[in-house]
């Protein structure tokens, strides 16, 4: 299994509670499977099997995570868990939903 099979199986696992929300869904985005709340994305796994969250940038710098770089540039609130930390999955899986679940209307 590649690393982005065990990463998605991971995040299945610890974001089971979440994917059980009526507004919850899973879809592609950025090449990988990813949950979206009422269509907007929080949580994905990358290539390399790591978790991707979107978080408010306070609580990504106390988490001390770095961040998503996409073409060179660091994105602004979105953070990678490693697989290391998987064991965090779920919490900060449930944090960045909880964070797009406010911002969404």
């Amino acid at each position: 299994m590649d690393a982005r099979a065990r990463g998605r199986e991971r995040l299945a696992e610890a974001a089971a509670d979440l994917i059980s929300r009526p507004d919850v869904s899973v879809g592609r985005m950025f090449g990988s499977e990813g949950y979206s709340v009422r269509g907007k994305l929080f949580a994905f796994v990358e290539r390399g099997g790591d978790l991707v969250v979107k978080l408010p940038e306070p609580r990504i710098a106390e988490l001390e995570l770095d961040p998503m770089v996409m073409r060179g540039r660091p994105m602004r609130e979105w953070a990678v868990v490693p697989f290391a930390r998987d064991d965090e999955w779920s919490a900060i899986a449930g944090d960045a939903f909880a964070f797009v679940d406010e911002l969404t209307p």
